[in-house]
């Protein structure tokens, strides 16, 4: 092979090997960084605006009950229809903190989405995960409304919102 040739592929080489250890490092920064808070924004009148009412917490809707939703599991099959209550907040990741915890599935990063309440809607929320959060299908870019029947994927496990 002609000199030339030969140099060209070592540069090739070389930059292919400076990206790979590009990309190594920039996993484990992800991994290691911690999860963005998002502060809640306070009302004039000094209650945050997120809040809900007193009755609302508890459950009670004027006289009836309050639908309880879940995150169900839906695949894989090994943890397929475990059930996850909703809260105010929940985290979803392989962390042993996270109130949907995932430690079998290495695609999902120690806290890796979170599902909030913001009035009467639920939202879903990637935490800067490496493989990111998938809303039915599509690539979540920020926050993203959970409607009845939606289904999450963080890694390769899938959880769909039920009542």
């Amino acid at each position: 092979m002609p000199g030339p040739a030969l140099r060209f592929l070592e540069y090739v080489f070389l930059a292919l090997l400076y990206l790979f250890f590009l990309r190594v490092v920039r996993a484990v920064w992800v991994e290691l960084r911690e999860p963005r808070l998002v502060p809640a924004s306070s009302a004039p009148g000094g209650k945050p605006s997120g809040a809900l009412p007193a009755d609302r917490q508890t459950g009670a809707v004027a006289g009836r009950k309050a639908k309880v939703m879940r995150l169900v599991v839906v695949g894989p099959d090994q943890q397929k229809g475990a059930a996850y209550p909703l809260a105010e907040e929940l985290t979803i990741g392989r962390a042993t903190g996270c109130a949907v915890p995932l430690p079998l599935d290495n695609f999902v990063s120690q806290v890796h989405a979170r599902v909030f309440r913001r009035g009467d809607d639920y939202w879903v929320e990637d935490l800067g995960s490496t493989n990111g959060t998938l809303l039915n299908g599509r690539r979540m870019t920020g926050p993203s409304p959970l409607r009845r029947g939606d289904r999450v994927q963080v890694g390769r496990t899938v959880l769909e919102l039920r009542k």
